[in-house]
C-alpha cells in the first residue's frame, strides 16, 4: 500500500451519509466513495428505498496504512454521529438494549472486486442487545440465529479464526439433531450453539469473545481497510490490473433482514441475462435468509420469475408468484436503475416482512457475447450512442468469442448435468485444488478446477483452469460471478455430482473419476461430459458484426496479422485483418520436406555450394509467397527474411546428428564439426537477421526472388499488381541495411529483365535494438518502413531473453517491481525508445510508414501507445485480430476500458 502523505490527515470529510431520499456523495465520486458507497448515494438520490448509513471514504485506507494498520482517533466523533443518525432514520439506537441498531460494515473500492475483501454483517449484538432484538422482533429464533451468524463472521473476519472451524460444530449439531438444514433448528438449538461458538473463541483465543459494540464496530472498520491487503484482493488486483494505492472505502449500513420469516427473502437480480444479454430479469432468492446464503452458496436458491421457474422446470415458486406486490417494485426499480445508468445492473435486495429493500447496485459482469447483445441494443434503443458502445466492451477479452466450442455432433457421455453458469466449453485433467491447479498449469497442464463450492480464496486457482465446476451453488455464486468476469467456461449446483476433496475424486452417473482424469464442461449448457470432446469452430454473432462494423468507423489505426501460413492468412482474413505485418519466412524452412535442403546450404563450403542448395528450396518458397499474396488479394504483405541463427536448423545430439548425417549423406564428423562451428554462446544477440544475411547474401537472393516472381504470378492471377513489403530484420546500423537493400535490388533488376515487367516493392527493417531506435533517423534514410518487433526490442532493452524471464516475472509483478510482464504489456522504456524512431524516422522521411508486429500488437493497452505516437498499423496473431480492431478503435475514442 502507497503510504499518504500526512497532508491526509487533514481532510475536510471523512464520513459521507446516505438515505431517506438524501446523501452527501452522488454516482460521480466513486474514486472517494467506493463503487458501493456512491451507488448507494446515488440510490438514495433517485428515492429507492435504501436503508441509511454512512462511507468512510477510500483516503481512510492510505491513513490506515500510514499509521501502522490503526484508525486515527479523529475518526471516531464522526462515525459516532453517522451512527446516530443512521439510528433516528430507523428508529433504534446503537447499542440500546431494547431497541438495538444493527449495521453491516463492507469494503467498495472504486473496481468492482466481488467477495475479495471482508464484509461484517449484524453487527450490534452481544448478549444483552440480543435479548432486545427478539423482544422487537418477536421472534426468539430470529434473534439468536442472527447473533450465530455475527459471531461467527466476525471471528473469521475480524478475530481471525477459521470459518470452518464453526461449519464443524454446526454440521456436527445438526447430525446430533437429526436435522438437515438451518432453518430447521429451533431458538433453544442456536441459544446452545452460539455458547458453543463463543467457547470455541475463548479456547482459541485466550480471550472472550468482545462484548463491547464499539471495539467490535472499530474492529470491523480496521478489519475492512486490512483486507484491501489479504491475498485474495491482492491476486484480483494483480489479474485486473488493479492500482495498489486506490485503497478501499468502509461503507457502514443499517441492517435489513430477510431472515424474519416466511415473509422476508434475500436475492440477486440482474437487469439482463448475464450469460448471454437477453432483456429479461435474471436471479435468484432465497426465502427466509440473509445474502451471504445466496453468494455462498450453501442453499440452492429460487427462480426470480415464472418464466425462469418454468425453464428451470424448478419445483418451488418464483418470487414473482410468492410475492407479486414486492417483485413488482423490483421490477420496476431495475428498469429505473439500468436507465439512470445506462448498464446493466447487477443488484441485491432483501425482503424484510414484506418490504423490499435495495442494498446495493453495480455494473453487471457479463460473458462477452452478453456485453456484444447489451451494447448494440441499447444503442439500438436510443439508451447509449455507438461511441458508448464501442467503448463499453473490453477488448481483451473478445478473443473468447474467437475460439472453439463443442462439436454438437460429436459424441459425447453425458454424466450430469448443473447449471449453465459462464458459456463456453472446456476440457482438461481434473484438480480439486486451486493451488494445484496453478501449480499444473505452470507445468504446461491443462485443467478443469471442481470444488464443491468455490470461496474469494481459490480465486488464482479458477484464473489458472480452463474451467470451473461446483455441486453447489446458484447462478449468483461466487464461482459463477468470478467465471463470467474471467471469461471461464462454469457450471454450477451440479447437484447429482459427488465431489470428495480428501480423495480427489468426481462421481456421477456411477462414474467415478479420479485426479488427473480428463473431463469436459459446457458452460452453455451444464453439461459434465466424461473424457475430450472434439470442438468446433466459433460462429460469431450478428451483434458482433455490428459492433465490429461501428468500431472499424471509428478506428485510425490498420489492422494486419502475423502469419506465416495459407491457414493463418485465411483466418486472419475471416477476422477483418487487413494485410500481413509479418511473414516469418523461417517458419517454412522447417517442415520436412525442406529442412534437408536448408541442411545442405549451411554445410556448403563455398558461395556456388550454398546457391545451389537453396535453388531446391525456391520453387516452395515461391509458391507460399503466391498463396498468402492471393488470399491478401492486394492487401499489403510484409515478409520477413531469414532471423535466425543457422544452429537452429541442424540437428544436436549424438544420436539425431547421425540419423542426419546419413539421410544427408555426409560424415558424422563433419556434421558434428559444423554444429560445433555454429554453436553460440548467446545466440540471441548473435549471428542472426541481418548478420546473417550480410554473410549470406545467398539467402537474399533466393528469398528476394521468390518475392518477386511470387508476386507477378499473383498479380496476373489477381489481375492486379502486388506491391510486396520486405523487412530485414535486427538492423542496428544504415550498412547493414545498405547491403541487404543493395542485393535485394539486383535481384529485382534480374527478374525485371527475366521476365520482362517491371516490379514494384518497399524495403525496410524491423526495429528492435535499442541502438536502431536512437539511429532511426540515420536508418530511416534508407528504409521506407519500420515495423517495430517489440519481442526483441523488450529482450535487448531489459538484458534478458524471454524464453528465460518466466522464472522470476512473475514474482517481480508480485513483489510490485514491475507493474506488467513486459512481454505483454509494452514497458514505459520500451515505449520511450519507440517514440524516439518514430520522431527521429519521420525529421527524414515524414511519410515513413510504421507499425507494430511484435505480441504486442494484440494488447489493447499497447494499442493505445500506438495510436498515441500515430503508427499507421498494429499486427498481431490472427485470433488477435478483432481485439486489436476493437482497441485501436477505442484509442481513437480516446478511452480504455477495464472490465465492468
Amino acid at each position: 500500500m502507497t503510504r499518504a502523505e500526512p497532508a491526509s490527515r487533514a481532510s475536510p470529510k471523512w464520513v459521507y451519509s446516505f438515505g431517506a431520499g438524501c446523501a452527501d456523495g452522488s454516482a460521480a465520486e466513486r474514486d472517494r466513495l467506493g463503487g458501493k458507497g456512491a451507488y448507494l448515494a446515488e440510490m438514495s438520490r433517485l428515492g429507492l428505498p435504501v436503508p441509511p448509513g454512512f462511507t468512510i471514504s477510500a483516503e481512510l485506507c492510505a491513513v490506515y496504512y500510514e499509521l501502522g494498520r490503526q484508525l486515527p482517533e479523529e475518526l471516531k466523533p464522526l462515525v459516532s454521529a453517522a451512527l446516530d443518525e443512521v439510528g433516528r432514520g430507523v428508529g433504534a439506537q446503537f447499542g440500546d438494549v431494547d431497541n438495538p441498531l444493527l449495521v453491516s460494515v463492507r469494503s467498495g473500492s472504486r473496481a468492482s472486486m466481488p467477495g475479495m475483501m471482508d464484509t461484517v454483517l449484524n453487527l450490534g449484538l452481544n448478549d444483552r442487545t440480543v435479548e432486545g432484538l427478539a423482544g422487537r422482533s418477536g421472534d426468539r429464533r430470529f434473534a439468536y440465529d442472527t447473533y450465530r451468524r455475527f459471531i461467527q463472521m466476525y471471528a473469521d473476519v475480524v478475530l481471525g479464526l477459521d470459518h470452518e472451524l464453526f461449519e464443524e460444530i454446526l454440521e456436527n449439531y445438526k447430525n446430533l439433531k437429526g436435522v438437515e438444514l438451518d432453518t430447521e433448528l429451533t431458538a433453544e438449538d442456536w441459544t446452545d450453539l452460539i455458547a458453543r461458538f463463543k467457547k470455541l473463541v475463548e479456547t482459541e483465543l485466550g480471550t472472550p469473545f468482545p462484548q463491547d459494540l464499539h471495539a467490535q464496530l472499530w474492529g470491523a472498520i480496521a478489519a475492512v481497510f486490512g483486507s484491501w491487503q489479504n491475498a485474495r484482493a491482492i491476486a484480483y488486483r494483480r489479474l485486473h490490473d488493479i492500482p495498489d494505492d486506490w485503497g478501499t472505502a468502509v461503507t457502514i449500513q443499517a441492517m435489513v433482514f430477510g431472515n424474519m420469516g416466511e415473509r422476508s427473502a434475500t436475492g440477486v437480480v440482474f437487469t439482463r441475462n448475464p450469460s448471454t444479454g437477453a432483456p429479461e430479469l435474471f436471479g435468484e432468492f432465497l426465502v427466509n435468509a440473509q445474502g451471504e446464503d445466496v453468494v455462498a452458496g450453501m442453499r440452492t436458491p429460487q427462480p426470480l420469475t415464472e418464466a425462469a421457474r418454468r425453464g428451470a422446470n424448478a419445483g418451488r415458486p418464483s418470487l414473482e408468484a410468492l410475492m407479486p406486490a414486492v417483485f413488482a417494485e423490483l421490477k420496476a426499480a431495475c428498469a429505473k436503475l439500468e436507465g439512470h445508468f445506462r448498464d446493466i445492473q447487477d443488484i441485491e435486495f432483501t425482503v424484510q416482512e414484506g418490504k423490499l429493500f435495495i442494498l446495493q447496485t453495480r455494473s453487471g459482469k457479463r460473458s462477452t457475447q452478453a456485453a456484444l447483445r447489451i451494447a448494440v441494443e441499447m444503442a439500438g434503443d436510443g439508451l447509449i450512442t455507438r461511441e458508448e458502445a464501442v467503448k463499453s466492451i473490453d477488448a481483451g477479452r473478445l478473443d473468447q468469442l474467437l475460439h472453439p466450442t463443442l462439436d454438437p455432433t460429436a459424441e459425447k457421455t453425458v454424466l450430469a448435468k448443473g447449471l449453465p453458469a459462464s458459456p463456453g466449453a472446456a476440457s482438461g485433467e481434473l484438480v480439486f485444488d486451486a493451488d494445484e491447479a496453478v501449480h499444473l498449469k505452470a507445468q504446461g497442464h491443462t485443467v478443469i478446477l471442481a470444488r464443491v463450492e468455490t470461496s474469494p480464496e481459490d480465486v488464482q486457482g479458477m484464473h489458472a483452469a480452463l474451467g470451473i465446476l461446483t455441486t453447489r451453488g446458484g447462478m449468483t455464486s461466487h464461482a459463477a460471478v468470478v467465471a463470467r468476469g474471467m471469461g471461464r467456461p462454469c457450471v454450477v449446483g451440479a447437484s447429482s455430482v459427488t465431489i470428495d476433496l480428501e480423495r480427489e475424486t468426481l462421481s456421477a452417473g456411477g462414474v467415478l473419476l479420479r485426479k488427473g482424469d480428463v473431463v469436459t464442461i459446457d458452460g452453455s449448457t451444464g453439461q459434465i461430459i466424461k473424457g475430450r470432446v472434439p470442438m468446433r469452430e466459433p460462429e460469431l454473432s450478428d451483434d458482433f458484426n455490428t459492433l465490429m462494423q461501428w468500431a472499424d468507423g471509428f478506428r485510425r489505426l490498420k489492422v494486419r496479422a502475423n502469419a506465416d501460413t495459407p491457414a493463418d492468412a485465411r483466418q486472419a482474413r475471416a477476422f477483418g485483418a487487413e494485410g500481413i505485418g509479418l511473414c516469418r519466412t523461417e517458419h517454412m524452412f522447417f517442415e520436412e520436406t525442406r529442412i534437408l535442403a536448408m541442411r545442405e546450404m549451411i554445410l556448403a563450403e563455398d558461395h556456388e555450394g550454398r546457391r545451389r542448395a537453396l535453388a531446391k528450396l525456391l520453387p516452395a518458397q515461391r509458391q507460399d509467397f503466391v498463396e498468402l499474396f492471393e488470399i491478401m488479394a492486394g492487401l499489403p504483405v510484409t515478409i520477413r527474411l531469414l532471423d535466425p541463427p543457422l544452429h537452429e536448423f541442424l540437428p544436436h545430439g549424438d544420436d539425431v546428428i547421425g540419423e542426419v548425417a546419413v539421410s544427408m549423406g555426409v560424415s558424422v564428423a563433419r556434421l558434428r564439426r559444423r554444429v560445433a562451428a555454429l554453436s553460440e554462446f548467446n545466440p540471441m544477440l548473435g549471428q542472426r537477421g541481418s548478420r546473417l544475411l550480410v554473410s549470406y547474401p545467398e539467402i537474399v537472393e533466393m528469398q528476394a526472388r521468390a518475392i518477386f516472381e511470387a508476386a507477378i504470378e499473383a498479380g496476373r492471377a489477381l489481375h492486379d499488381r502486388v506491391i510486396p513489403e520486405i523487412m530485414v530484420p535486427l538492423v542496428a546500423t544504415k550498412g547493414e541495411l545498405d547491403l541487404v537493400k543493395e542485393r535485394i535490388a539486383g535481384v529485382a533488376r534480374a527478374v525485371e529483365k527475366e521476365r520482362k515487367t517491371n516490379v514494384a516493392y518497399s524495403v525496410g527493417t524491423m526495429v528492435e535494438l535499442p541502438r536502431a531506435c536512437l539511429m532511426a533517423g540515420e536508418i530511416g534514410e534508407s528504409a521506407e518502413f519500420f515495423s517495430f518487433g517489440t519481442n526483441d526490442l523488450t529482450q535487448t532493452t531489459f538484458g534478458l531473453s524471454r524464453d528465460d524471464a518466466g522464472r522470476f516475472l512473475g514474482e517481480y509483478v508480485d513483489k510490485g517491481i514491475i507493474q506488467h510482464d513486459p512481454f505483454v504489456t509494452l514497458d514505459k522504456a520500451v515505449e520511450e525508445l519507440m517514440q524516439i524512431a518514430a520522431e527521429r524516422g519521420r525529421r527524414v522521411r515524414p511519410d515513413l510508414k510504421m507499425g507494430i508486429c511484435g505480441e504486442h500488437g494484440g494488447d489493447p493497452e499497447t494499442i493505445g501507445f500506438c495510436e498515441r505516437i500515430r503508427l499507421d498499423y498494429v499486427s498481431c496473431s490472427p485470433y488477435r485480430v478483432p481485439v486489436a480492431r476493437l482497441a485501436a478503435a477505442q484509442a481513437a475514442l480516446g478511452l480504455m476500458v477495464t472490465d465492468p
